[in-house]
This record gives structure tokens, C-alpha cells and sequence, in this order.
């Protein structure tokens, strides 16, 4: 089980461990810490520094010893066979876990007909007087002997229901014919695992304590045999009485202990009736030699394919060499491993010159020790895969025994490997499908992102669903307007592309700052810029966000040079609160716009503000004069379409420092001062708001990411505003009618003259009542 390593299965088994047992998430950070990939083919080759290299990761990242890691893969590896189809193969290996372990060589000899570059370690099992035995573990891989207890263990407990320790007793590295090979010896002893019942038994007798575990075992010996002396001293009836073939296996069973025929004993024949010249054509691929490796004896078929063993005496190892186990070609070699499955292969410098442009012919068989004689039977057949092979050697089924399977063999792995050839290359199509499901979701997300960068997102959600998004009126919010000083003239004497650089530069800036203070960029033209709070997620702190970033649009707008002069450009802001209406307009290219005279207004507290200030508005005054802002008057003033309006300056955020205005991380040596993103909480968020829309343009790959403000927000949370949207239905706008001035955006709304909008509402307090949405459906809603 442990020679799959150099596949696929083995590299599947240990990331279906990672993922039961810590999680999607652990398997991912794994993989990228050994750089490897995600999926693997269960027939491809891999090499074994892909396992080496998880493991080395497995043990860093959960802080566990090597050797525990590799003991909880060997028992989870061995209920991944039993799940992937080898569970009975595994379970007829052997009757007791001496057999299991001695055929395990065979299990991954047949194995190796499919996976071909299979490259197996080898088992030999010494039992003890004691009952315990040795078990001595070969193996190419260094490391790794730690799977075997846990692979051992987990199947004594399944298949014989016996609880095993094994300890490490000698490791060595020993100098074979293809290299060196770690040699670990193991002591394995062994304990029935008890039921309940037998526990509770044995526990109450006075006789034998409960921790004695030894004398339990001792006293359901003790009973096995009593009841088995007891059966056999009765004897048989006068008379037989005729049983059922049921009843006769079941008594069988029943004094074995579970094993039929326990007490067998073979009878021999006094002489061999068989004559040489019948053995030899019986058995046509076997051979009998000696200590010194001599020949004595073999059959016909291997006699026509290696014509120097019709020469008795000759020597065994010129003519072939062992391929598995790995030992040297010796007497006491062969003898170590005499419970192994022995390939031989021809060597070509000995074969005849119409077999030296073929490939080499490789027998497998079982090695008998004849103590008698003192001789060695190796019986072998041919190992061959596939018809392919047969041919390539020029051979012919009819060259195999008719009672040898090999002859079934060669055609059912011919069918087994054409199935392989096609799992195989559905599971490629299957990788290739996952590939591309996921190039498609991230191209998705890509879509996606560049959608809410256009839209709010739950619109944007609407809109492709293919409902109807009513427009909706919001009673509270703050709208911001900027512009460029002179930008008519940078234009006029700069190349086009120097303000394209500016302006891109510039907005990049201020893209950055929308995603700080969590408002929604509604569009730029030319060199206006606009963004409003408390719109599309109604919040009560709406004129907090858009005064941090308009005081961190004037910080910013200093790091944007003037392509003429080479100095700082400088800005206007001008910022109004009150209510708007929005939708969404137009089917090609749909918009999320505002209407109302709010957002005239707002245009006029840009168009008439002084460079490098922020001008309020009266209502933005009331907004924000009970909050931590420095703000100073302005005066009475003459406005364009308003007529006598009283206006302030904003002038700084009083508990806030430059890098907590601009959303940069907080330096260790300011950690003891107020940080102006706990504006009322004191706490900073380092991811934006679920509700923030995404914004298209990102910042410069070498500026820190943006330190997102959390702003307290009262009972006035959007999940109660979208509540009570969805409770205030409006059939149509009966009786208000719309200025087109008022549309919210920035077509034409710096030359208003008109008058004010009949939207232009008394404000409402926001500490006496919650902003409210209404939806209201519109000729100008119409939606995709």
C-alpha cells in the first residue's frame, strides 16, 4: 500500500486528510507553502519530493512531529484504499495479521501490472517464541517508516480486531545492488481486543483484577480450551447422526477457533508418481539450483527461451538477474525473503542473438527451500502486462500452461489497463473543467466589480436578475461638488494627454478616499468630481463622511502638480444636505443618478467657494456643528438661482491627524493618540463596508491600502430604512414636477437660474426623525 506514493492517489489521499480534518482553508495555505499544485491525477507520475515537501509544510503549520503526521497518514491512507475499492482485496490477503503482512509483497506485485512505475517496499515477517514477531521494513525512501504503524495498525484492528504496538528496534542503510535501502526493524506485539461484555466478565471476578490485561487474556484461553477439550472427549455417537452441511461447518468453525481445518495434517505419498519428462512439460517455467547456484533441473518453455539451461550445472545468476526483492543474487539472500514473490529477468549478453533485439522476458514466481536435497524450486510464470508485451517478445498465450492464470491475467489487465487509459483521461477533462470553471469565476468577479463601480451593488443586482429598480427618495443626505482652479486654462496650454495624467492622478486620489469614508462616487466630467452620503444605504452620519472626504480631497489635491507651473493644483468643494430623489435612467449604459434641488445647490456652493476651501451650505452647517469640525463663517453671500444664502468654511477635523484623514495605517509611534476613524467608536476597520460599492480605478501599487472609517451610525441603520422602503409604495409623482436643472448629474448644472426645485423641502432634524426612502415608479425609471 505505501508503494503508491509515486502516484497521484497518494498525493489525493493526503489532501483529502488535510481537508476532513482542518479544512478547505489549512489545504490551501499548505499547498501554496510547498508550491504545489491543487489537483492530482490518481495514475500520473509525481516525484516523491511533492509528498516530502507536505508533510515537511504539514508539520511547520500545525506544529506536530513528523513521526505523528506520517502515523495519522498511515491510518487515514489505509481507509482511503478501503473507500477507493480495495477493501475486499485487502481484506483476503491473509487469515491472521502474520499473512496479511507476509503478502503484502504479492498485493503490490499484482499491483505493479497497472501501475508501472510503481516502486514498492518490501516486508519480511520474524515471528517469536513469545508470540510477537519482527517486521523488517526495505524500502528506496528515506524518512517515511512512520506510514507503516499506522497503515499496520489501523488494518490489525479492522480485519482481526487486534490492538498492536510497534517500536522501532534497529535502523540501518544497507548497500544493495541498485543502491542503498533504509532497513527498519520493527517489534510487533499484539492483544485481542475485547468486547464489552468479556470485559465486564473478567472485571468481576475476584480472581482476575480488571487492569490485569495479560491475565484476561490468559483466562479466555484457558475457556477456549476447555471448551475444545470438552467437544473432543465426547467422542462420536454409536450411531453418526446424519447433520446438515451447515451444522458440519459450523462445528468445524467452532473448534477452530474461527480457522476451518486447524488441526489438518497432510499425507504425503511414500514415492513421487511422477516422472521427470511429465514435471518438466507440467510445469514449463520453473527451475531447481543449488547453494552454489547450479542448475539441476528446468522446464521445457524456459529451456526455448534460454537455451544454456539445457546445460546442467551451469550457473543461475549468468543467465538472469533478480529484479525484486532487490537482494543479491546468494542463497542466504534468497532464503531472507523466501516468503517474497521473486522476479527474475534474462540477462541480454546470455540470450541468443534473435532475443537480444527484444525486451527482455522477466519471470515471477515463489521461492520453496527443499531441505532435503538442499535446494532451492523457483516456480514462475512469465510477467507480462498487456498482449502488447506478449508480442514484443515474440510469444503466444499458447506458450503458458493452460492451468497457469497468467494466461487469464494478460487478457483481464489488457482490459484493466484500456479502463485505466480512459479514467484516466476523464479525470484530465474533469481537472480541465475545474480549471476553467474557475478562470470563469474569476472573470466573473471581474465583471462584477466593473458592474459596481457603475452601480450600486443591490441595483446592479437588480438590474441583472432582470427586475425593476423604482426609484427612491431619500429625506437625508450630504452631496459634494469639486472642481479644478483654472482648469480651463491648464487646458488651453497643455497637451491633451498632461491632463489626462493629471486628472487620472487626481482621481485615483479621490477614488481612494470613497472607499475610506465609505460614500458613493455618483460621476466625474471633465474636472468636477461628485459624491454623496447617505445615499444609496441610508446612514445617519452622512455629513460626517462627506466632510472627511472633502478635507481629505484638499490634502490630496497637493500631491497633484500643475503640468505648467509645476505646482500644487488646488480645488473648490462646495457641500449641501437635503433630500434627493435617485434611479436609475436609460437602458444603454444605465445611470444611478439624483434629481432634486439639493444637487443644484450643492453645484452652487462649489461654483461660488474660494480655491483650496470647503464651502457649506447652511443645512451642511447644521449638520456638522455639534460634531468634532472646526468650521468658521463665511457670511451672507449672493448665489446664483438662491439669491441671500449664509455659508460657512470647514476648516479641519479637530481629533483627527493627516494620515487618519487620508485612511493610511496608523504609526506605531501615534498608538497613544485618538485616531480620527473612532470618530464615536474608537475603533478602526481594515476592510470596507459591506455596503461600499466597488470602486473601478485602484490606487498606485505603492501606496498602502486604505484604512476604512467604522462610523456610528444610530437606529437609522440601513436594514431599518429598507425596511420601511418597502412599506411606503407611491403609485406615481402626482401633483410634483421635476426640474430638468435638478437632474444629478453634472450636465449643465453650473448655470442654473432657475428657481429652486418644488423638492426643496423644510429639512428635517435627524435626532427628532429617521431618514426615510420612498420608492416611487417613474416614466424616467425605465430599466433593463
Amino acid at each position: 500500500m505505501v508503494a503508491a506514493i509515486a502516484y497521484g492517489f497518494i498525493n489525493t489521499c493526503l489532501k483529502s486528510l488535510v481537508v476532513e480534518k482542518y479544512g478547505e482553508e489549512t489545504w490551501e495555505k499548505l499547498r501554496l507553502q510547498a508550491e504545489v499544485q491543487d489537483t492530482f491525477m490518481t495514475f500520473e507520475v509525481y516525484k516523491d519530493d511533492i509528498t516530502v515537501q507536505l508533510i515537511e509544510k504539514a508539520c511547520k503549520m500545525l506544529d506536530v512531529p513528523a513521526d505523528k503526521v506520517l502515523r495519522q497518514f498511515g491510518e487515514y491512507f489505509f481507509e482511503f484504499c478501503k473507500r477507493s475499492g480495495y477493501d475486499h482485496m485487502l481484506r483476503t490477503l491473509g487469515g491472521n495479521l502474520c499473512e496479511f503482512i507476509e503478502n503484502l509483497d504479492a498485493l503490490h506485485s499484482y499491483l505493479s501490472l497497472s501501475y508501472q512505475e510503481m516502486n514498492a517496499p518490501s516486508f519480511r515477517v520474524e515471528k517469536n517464541e513469545d508470540g510477537s514477531m519482527h517486521l523488517h521494513y526495505y524500502s528506496d525512501r528515506r524518512g517515511l517508516c512512520h506510514i507503516v504503524p499506522g497503515i499496520i495498525g489501523a488494518a490489525a484492528l479492522d480485519f482481526f480486531n487486534i490492538d498492536i504496538s510497534m517500536e522501532i528496534v534497529n535502523q540501518t542503510e544497507e548497500e544493495e545492488r541498485t543502491g542503498k535501502k533504509e532497513h527498519i526493524v520493527f517489534l510487533v506485539t499484539q492483544k485481542p481486543v475485547f468486547s464489552y461484555k468479556e470485559r465486564k466478565k473478567l472485571s468481576s471476578s475476584p480472581h482476575y483484577p480488571a487492569d490485569s490485561e495479560k491475565q484476561i487474556e490468559n483466562q479466555l484461553n484457558k475457556e477456549d480450551l476447555e471448551k475444545a477439550d470438552t467437544v473432543r472427549d465426547r467422542g462420536s455417537p454409536a450411531c453418526p447422526v446424519k447433520k446438515s452441511h451447515w451444522k458440519a461447518i459450523r462445528g468445524i468453525v467452532a473448534l477452530g477457533k474461527g480457522k476451518l481445518l486447524r488441526r489438518f495434517d497432510p499425507v504425503y505419498p511414500k514415492s513421487l508418481w511422477i516422472d521427470p519428462k511429465t514435471f518438466c512439460n507440467g510445469l514449463p517455467f520453473h527451475m531447481v539450483f543449488d547453494k552454489e547456484l547450479k542448475v539441476k533441473q528446468a522446464g521445457v518453455s524456459i529451456q526455448k527461451i534460454v537455451p544454456g539451461l539445457q546445460t546442467m550445472g551451469i550457473c543461475l545468476d549468468h543467465y538472469f538477474s533478480i529484479i525484486h526483492p532487490e537482494v543479491p543474487f546468494t542463497i542466504s539472500s534468497i532464503q531472507k525473503f523466501i516468503n517474497s514473490q521473486f522476479v527474475f529477468q534474462t540477462r541480454k549478453e546470455m540470450m541468443p542473438e534473435s532475443w537480444k533485439q527484444r525486451p527482455m522476458l522477466e519471470l515471477r514466481g515463489q521461492m520453496i527451500w527443499m531441505e532435503s536435497l538442499q535446494c532451492m524450486l523457483y516456480l514462475c510464470s512469465p510477467l507480462l502486462r498487456s498482449l502488447y508485451e506478449l508480442e514484443e517478445r515474440q510469444m503466444h498465450i499458447a506458450d503458458i500452461a493452460p492451468h497457469d492464470v497468467t494466461r487469464d491475467l494478460i487478457l483481464l489487465n489488457q482490459q484493466r489497463l484500456a479502463e485505466m487509459e480512459l479514467s484516466n483521461q476523464l479525470e484530465r477533462k474533469k481537472e480541465e473543467l475545474r480549471i476553467l470553471s474557475k478562470n470563469l469565476e474569476e472573470e466573473k468577479k471581474k465583471t462584477e466589480t466593473l458592474l459596481y463601480s457603475m452601480l450600486p451593488q443591490h441595483v446592479a443586482n437588480q438590474l441583472k436578475e432582470g427586475k425593476r429598480v423604482e426609484a427612491g427618495e431619500f429625506e437625508e443626505c450630504t452631496i459634494l461638488f469639486s472642481d479644478v482652479v483654472t482648469f480651463t486654462n491648464i487646458c488651453a496650454e497643455c497637451e491633451p494627454i498632461q491632463i489626462v495624467f493629471m486628472l487620472n492622478s487626481m482621481y485615483l486620489l479621490f477614488d481612494r478616499l470613497t472607499t475610506v469614508n465609505n460614500v458613493y462616487k455618483v460621476e466625474t466630467i471633465g474636472d468636477a468630481y461628485m459624491v454623496v452620503g447617505g445615499v444609496p444605504v441610508p446612514v445617519s452620519s452622512h455629513a460626517d463622511r462627506v466632510a472627511n472626504f472633502a478635507l481629505g480631497m484638499i490634502i490630496a489635491a497637493k500631491e497633484v502638480k500643475n503640468p505648467i507651473s509645476g505646482n500644487p493644483i488646488q480645488i473648490r468643494v462646495g457641500i449641501h444636505s437635503g433630500p434627493v430623489l435617485a434611479g436609475v435612467v436609460g437602458e444603454k449604459m444605465p445611470r444611478y443618478c439624483l434629481f432634486g434641488d439639493t444637487v443644484n445647490t450643492a453645484s452652487r456652493m462649489e461654483s461660488h467657494g474660494v480655491p483650496s476651501k470647503i464651502h457649506l451650505s447652511p443645512s451642511a452647517y447644521q449638520c456638522l456643528k455639534d460634531k468634532n469640525f472646526e468650521i468658521t463663517e463665511r457670511g451672507e453671500i449672493d448665489v446664483k438661482g438662491k439669491g441671500r444664502m449664509h455659508t460657512y468654511f470647514l476648516i479641519r477635523n479637530k481629533t483627527a491627524t493627516e494620515d487618519e484623514i487620508m485612511g493610511r495605517p496608523v504609526k506605531e509611534s501615534d498608538s497613544g493618540h485618538e485616531s480620527v476613524q473612532s470618530f464615536e467608536e474608537g475603533r478602526i476597520e481594515t476592510m470596507p463596508s459591506s455596503h461600499q460599492p466597488v470602486m473601478q480605478a485602484q490606487p498606485e501599487k505603492d501606496q498602502p491600502p486604505a484604512i476604512a472609517v467604522k462610523y456610528t451610525d444610530g437606529p437609522t441603520d440601513a436594514q431599518n430604512s429598507l425596511k420601511r422602503r418597502n412599506q411606503a409604495k407611491i403609485a406615481d409623482l402626482t401633483g410634483k414636477t421635476y426640474d430638468s436643472k435638478s437632474y444629478g448629474s453634472l450636465h449643465g448644472n453650473q448655470h442654473s437660474d432657475d428657481d429652486p426645485c418644488p423638492l426643496n423641502q423644510e429639512r428635517v432634524d435627524p435626532a427628532t426623525e429617521e431618514p426615510q426612502i420612498r420608492d416611487v415608479r417613474s416614466n424616467f425609471c425605465g430599466l433593463l
